[in-house]
């Protein structure tokens, strides 16, 4: 039996009202002071759509996804991809179906199997059936609005722009966004973590957790093999970067003269007081992103088989709390590890290892 399950908790209804962009405010509002006027406006925009979602997706998730209510969820996903056509619309058009053969559209070939890497690394890897465990449909919308610098999990589906082909490109180029946006909505499910603070950083942080591993699963890495980098691919060739974030280094995924230095720190020494995105939950999502490397590291192999299984024991198991702090996260993970490995065991001393490297023990 899996450590610390509780059906009352895995039946809770996700409800809290926040609203998800893989790409930080902070890089946004970096580019929309830009001296160059196209780059500028590009990211003006973006952030001002943002803002008008943030409240289409208080509605979304105080309404809740009803969930499938299949006895028997199938082993494999259903997904819909739709084309936008480069309007706000959503769905938007349906382009391609479940088992449906490859379109001629390369972006809605890259999202359908981006969404069927998420469901795999779930189930093959924790045994969960899509996002609420009950095979919830996946669906996706492609070409989403004029340079749009973004995408999102809106409560109910996932959403991609085309970025501007300048600071960013288009965002189903790397599955680990995808992976990232879709774990949204697991933790919707599951812990429901408070989008603000230090629950807030946590649910970013998980988000970069489950989409890493998603991207090392799918390339079959092992933990010293993964770049740890989240959104690799995604920067334009104008920006000085490799990423949007790393969870090897944080702090060092980019430094270009438009955007900043990537401000995240990698421990509590360096923990980012701030009252802007929600409370820096982009910026300091660093410190447990770091643990979760360590933790991986030391243990070794691939990364998903115990790291991992004891992070989802964490999210899944009934003991976060929604206002969790990072040092919650971390006494609980310590005791899921213990739960599911025994004490005093690799997996024991690693967690360990890892919440003292970054200040938290």
């Amino acid at each position: 039996m899996d450590a610390f399950v509780s059906p009352v908790h895995a039946l809770r209804t996700p409800h809290h009202p926040v609203f998800c962009t893989v790409v930080p405010p902070h890089l946004l509002r970096k580019a929309a002071q830009s001296a160059d006027s196209a780059r500028a406006d590009a990211a003006l925009r973006t952030l001002e759509h943002d803002s008008g979602l943030r409240e289409r997706r208080q509605v979304n998730a105080l309404r809740g996804i009803a969930p499938s209510l299949a006895d028997t969820p199938a082993e494999g996903p259903a997904r819909t991809i739709y084309d936008a056509q480069h309007r706000t619309r959503l769905p938007g058009k349906k382009v391609r179906a479940e088992g449906s053969e490859p379109v001629k559209d390369a972006t809605a070939n890259r999202a359908y199997a981006g969404l069927g890497a998420t469901y795999e690394l779930f189930l093959k890897a924790f045994g969960r059936h899509s996002i609420d465990d009950s095979g919830l449909p996946l669906d996706a919308t492609v070409h989403y609005g004029q340079d749009y610098n973004n995408a999102f999990w809106d409560g109910r589906q996932m959403v991609f722009g085309d970025g501007d082909g300048d600071l960013f490109l288009d965002f189903t180029v790397s599955v680990d966004v995808i992976g990232h946006e879709l774990a949204h909505g697991v933790t919707q499910y599951t812990a429901n973590l408070d989008y603000h603070g230090q629950s807030g950083a946590l649910n970013e942080s998980m988000s970069d957790v489950f989409g890493s591993l998603i991207k090392q699963y799918s390339l079959d890495q092992t933990a010293d093999q993964a770049d740890w980098l989240i959104g690799a691919g995604l920067l334009g060739p104008n920006v000085t970067g490799v990423a949007l974030r790393s969870m090897k280094a944080p702090g060092t995924a980019y430094d270009d003269d438009e955007l900043g230095k990537d401000p995240q720190p990698a421990t509590m020494d360096d923990y980012v007081n701030t009252s802007r995105d929600n409370g820096g939950v982009h910026i300091n999502s660093g410190i447990p992103n770091h643990a979760f490397y360590i933790a991986a590291t030391e243990l070794g192999g691939k990364a998903w088989e115990r790291a991992g299984r004891i992070w989802y024991d964490t999210l899944t198991g009934g003991r976060l709390g929604e206002k969790a702090s990072f040092k919650d996260f971390a006494r609980l993970s310590t005791a899921a590890a213990v739960a599911r490995y025994g004490e005093g065991g690799a997996e024991h001393q690693a967690l360990q290892k890892a919440w003292s490297a970054v200040g938290l023990a």
